[in-house]
Protein backbone atom coordinates (compact mmCIF):
# COMPACT_ATOMS: atom_id res chain seq x y z
CA UNK A 1 0.00 0.00 0.00
CA UNK A 2 1.32 3.40 -0.97
CA UNK A 3 0.69 6.29 1.38
CA UNK A 4 2.11 9.76 0.83
CA UNK A 5 3.03 11.52 4.07
CA UNK A 6 4.20 15.13 4.09
CA UNK A 7 7.25 16.35 6.03
CA UNK A 8 6.75 18.41 9.18
CA UNK A 9 7.63 21.57 7.28
CA UNK A 10 5.17 20.78 4.48
CA UNK A 11 2.45 20.00 7.03
CA UNK A 12 3.07 23.32 8.77
CA UNK A 13 2.88 25.20 5.44
CA UNK A 14 -0.43 23.51 4.59
CA UNK A 15 -1.85 24.35 8.02
CA UNK A 16 -0.80 27.98 7.65
CA UNK A 17 -2.42 28.09 4.22
CA UNK A 18 -5.57 26.50 5.67
CA UNK A 19 -5.80 29.19 8.35
CA UNK A 20 -5.38 31.99 5.81
CA UNK A 21 -7.93 30.43 3.42
CA UNK A 22 -10.58 29.64 6.03
CA UNK A 23 -12.48 32.97 6.04
CA UNK A 24 -13.02 33.01 2.28
CA UNK A 25 -12.86 29.33 1.37
CA UNK A 26 -13.55 26.95 4.26
CA UNK A 27 -13.75 23.91 1.95
CA UNK A 28 -10.19 24.47 0.74
CA UNK A 29 -9.05 25.03 4.32
CA UNK A 30 -10.61 21.69 5.31
CA UNK A 31 -8.86 19.86 2.46
CA UNK A 32 -5.48 21.40 3.27
CA UNK A 33 -5.82 20.51 6.96
CA UNK A 34 -6.86 16.95 6.08
CA UNK A 35 -3.91 16.54 3.74
CA UNK A 36 -1.54 17.83 6.38
CA UNK A 37 -2.81 15.50 9.07
CA UNK A 38 -3.65 12.36 7.07
CA UNK A 39 -1.51 12.47 3.93
CA UNK A 40 -2.78 10.78 0.76
CA UNK A 41 -3.66 7.12 0.30
CA UNK A 42 -2.41 6.60 -3.26
CA UNK A 43 -4.23 3.28 -3.57
CA UNK A 44 -7.55 5.15 -3.45
CA UNK A 45 -6.59 7.70 -6.12
CA UNK A 46 -8.17 7.60 -9.58
CA UNK A 47 -6.69 9.02 -12.72
CA UNK A 48 -8.30 11.55 -15.06
CA UNK A 49 -9.34 8.93 -17.61
CA UNK A 50 -11.21 6.93 -14.94
CA UNK A 51 -13.09 10.07 -13.92
CA UNK A 52 -13.91 10.93 -17.55
CA UNK A 53 -15.41 7.49 -18.17
CA UNK A 54 -17.28 7.55 -14.86
CA UNK A 55 -18.94 10.84 -15.86
CA UNK A 56 -19.88 9.49 -19.29
CA UNK A 57 -17.35 11.52 -21.27
CA UNK A 58 -15.85 9.89 -24.35
CA UNK A 59 -12.31 8.56 -24.13
CA UNK A 60 -9.56 10.81 -25.47
CA UNK A 61 -8.45 10.26 -29.03
CA UNK A 62 -5.16 10.88 -30.78
CA UNK A 63 -6.87 13.58 -32.84
CA UNK A 64 -7.61 15.73 -29.79
CA UNK A 65 -5.75 14.36 -26.76
CA UNK A 66 -5.46 17.68 -24.90
CA UNK A 67 -8.74 19.36 -25.71
CA UNK A 68 -11.70 19.67 -23.40
CA UNK A 69 -15.07 20.69 -24.79
CA UNK A 70 -18.80 20.54 -24.25
CA UNK A 71 -21.85 20.85 -26.46
CA UNK A 72 -24.29 23.65 -25.77
CA UNK A 73 -28.08 23.29 -25.94
CA UNK A 74 -28.08 25.18 -29.23
CA UNK A 75 -25.88 22.56 -30.85
CA UNK A 76 -22.69 24.58 -30.83
CA UNK A 77 -19.47 23.43 -29.29
CA UNK A 78 -17.28 25.35 -26.89
CA UNK A 79 -13.64 24.27 -26.76
CA UNK A 80 -10.75 25.08 -24.47
CA UNK A 81 -7.30 23.95 -25.51
CA UNK A 82 -5.30 22.79 -22.52
CA UNK A 83 -1.87 23.64 -24.00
Amino acid sequence: MAHLVFSSQEQQQMRESARSEFPGNPALAYVLESLASEGIDLDKCRDWEDLRLEKGLPPRTEEAPNVVGHWSRTGGCSWADTH
